[in-house]
């Protein structure tokens, strides 16, 4: 009922997205996933990875037929595209020359689900195929709220973030200029990392969720919940606070909307900020950051791992961090605040599956009134903030500590205790 209720609300969502998509003249997420059944999708690194999602639920004889159908249909329809010239260029506008294949395995599998399991079988393999539809359908959603927010916010705050930003000592700024020294080697890795942050979540979730094939059940809590919930939630902050960025709206990339091309090697002046117009393009999706959100995610939930996966999540978390503000897309308090969103919804989901108790809510409620009081003070109390940032850039980064620790101090109470092993008493020797 749970999973059916789940599925119903999902489904009504993207239809009301893929509504609202359409009043501004643009495909919804359903009308886009269902075109990458034959076209070239957008990302085919995310759509093998939502199938290798999926293939946790199956046995290794059934991983190994359905990965051999994905490359098989992928191959044919590359020879079809060469044959006909329309084969795309990897890293293309024109979208990914595979990933059809395993998209059309996903939802094989759903057919398979339907037609020929019963019972907890059936369940388990729609539960896998919900997942990676999910992951993918996640990516469109995004692109449509993205869309939303260029539509529905003429106006944009970065003028109020880029001050309060001065009580950190405007990091964009500075990692920007170091991104830029760096020369196209360090971009193109800082690059690469941004862009394929779904895809090392699914390595670390195939790692949580390695033994649901023998065990025929799915953990109670799981890295793929908590980056869906960061990607529901996320956006709806974006309609209340737009911010486009400071490669934006201080940077070559604004154009003529851009109040003035000085990132990253000027500063903004201290003054009084004000809401600036912008154009209805650029998606207002900084604050606050989903990436360092999802990043900080992959990391958690990597702390579990061996020491290969716990490597890659603590490399994935600066490289992320150093590409949100070394690109000019983010500044630093959409950081802060980011970390912040994902510890409370972490800390949320864990007492849901667990069972909320005392210290799981006040956890929750302190994350929560601490990222409410980050919004109201980058609204309301900017200047006062730039002017004095030895005194709010040590209460940001202690708001932010607070809430670290307060996440540490609970969940390390909520993981079960090992066991000593008891030690045989000595016996008496026999005369």
């Amino acid at each position: 009922m749970v999973w059916s209720a789940v599925g119903v609300v999902a489904l009504g969502f993207l239809i009301a997205l893929e509504v609202a998509a359409r009043h501004y003249g643009e495909p919804g997420p359903l009308t886009n996933q269902v075109r990458e059944i034959a076209f070239p999708p957008k990302s085919g690194f995310l759509l093998y990875a939502g199938m290798g999602l999926m293939m946790v639920v199956l046995t290794w004889r059934e991983r190994l037929i359905a990965l051999g159908a994905a490359l098989g249909v992928d191959l044919a329809v590359l020879a079809v595209r060469w044959a006909t010239g329309t084969l795309p260029v990897l890293g293309g506008d024109e979208g990914h020359p595979f990933g059809n294949g395993a998209l059309c395995v996903v939802l094989g599998c759903a057919v398979v689900a339907v037609t020929r399991r019963t019972g907890a079988e059936r369940l388990l393999l729609l539960k896998g195929v919900g997942l990676a539809l999910l992951l993918v359908a996640g990516r469109k959603t995004g692109d449509t709220w993205l869309l939303i927010t260029s539509k529905t916010q003429p106006q944009v705050l970065d003028p109020y973030v880029a001050v309060a930003d001065n009580a950190l000592g405007n990091p964009s700024w500075v990692v920007g200029r170091i991104v830029e020294a760096s020369g196209p080697v360090g971009a193109h890795i800082l690059d690469y990392v941004y862009v394929q942050l779904a895809v090392a979540a699914v390595l670390v979730a195939l790692y949580q969720l390695r033994h649901v094939a023998a065990e025929r059940r799915f953990p109670s809590h799981h890295l793929v919940r908590t980056f869906l919930v960061i990607g529901l939630l996320g956006p709806g902050i974006y309609m209340i606070f737009p911010v486009v960025g400071p490669v934006f709206a201080y940077g070559p990339d604004g154009g003529p909307w851009a109040t003035a091309d000085i990132w990253p090697h000027t500063v903004p002046a201290l003054a009084a900020p004000h809401p600036i117009p912008f154009d209805g393009i650029t998606p207002r999706n900084c604050m606050p950051s989903l990436h360092t959100a999802w990043a900080t995610a992959i990391f958690i939930h990597s702390r579990r791992g061996p020491r290969p996966l716990r490597w890659a999540g603590t490399f994935w978390l600066v490289a992320t961090l150093g590409a949100t503000l070394g690109f000019g897309y983010h500044y630093g308090v959409d950081l802060v605040a980011g970390v912040v969103f994902t510890l409370t919804i972490e800390a949320a989901l864990r007492a849901t599956s667990r069972g909320w108790d005392r210290a799981g809510a006040r956890l929750v409620a302190h994350g929560a009134a601490v990222f409410t009081a980050l919004l109201l003070s980058y609204r309301f109390i900017p200047l006062e903030m730039g002017r004095h940032p030895w005194l709010f850039g040590p209460l940001l980064l202690g708001a932010m500590a607070s809430v670290i620790y307060g996440y540490l101090r609970t969940t390390r109470a909520w993981d079960p205790k090992p066991t000593p092993a008891l030690r045989p008493e000595p016996q008496p020797e026999m005369a």
